[in-house]
């Protein structure tokens, strides 16, 4: 994660068939940033790496869960060269701490995707000690 004495960005991803939840960091706080709109897998990745090189992306990180969408999102993953991480529960806490946050129904289903990728983000930086 260290290169040249600074850390790179990492985008955290939560693949979606029809929307993609989108955080960043660039340090050991993740944050929410976008939600992108995709036709399919291949705008997904087409997008992906047009943020990866817009942003200077030095690392992605996709969450996956359990079943066919998992195996989706590790297919994902490996077209766009990223990480892959547990995100079991992510969108059910996402929405949970934003209810609690008082976001506004319509601002939480905007940005829930974005939210659960930040979560999981946390939760992959968070599993490295120091």
């Amino acid at each position: 994660m260290m290169e040249n004495n600074k850390l790179s960005k990492i985008l955290g991803v939560d693949y979606g068939r029809s929307k993609i939840g989108l955080a960043v960091t660039e340090g050991k706080l993740a944050y929410p940033w976008k939600v992108i709109r995709v036709r399919d897998v291949e705008d997904a990745v087409s997008k992906i790496r047009e943020i990866v090189l817009a942003e200077e992306i030095g690392k992605i990180v996709v969450g996956v869960s359990e079943g066919e969408m998992g195996a989706e999102s590790k297919r994902f993953a490996d077209r766009i060269g990223a990480v892959t991480f547990d995100e079991t529960l992510t969108s059910q806490e996402a929405q949970r701490l934003s209810i609690e946050a008082g976001v506004k129904k319509t601002k939480r289903k905007e940005m829930e995707d974005a939210f659960a990728a930040s979560i999981m983000l946390q939760n992959f930086l968070d599993s490295f000690p120091g």
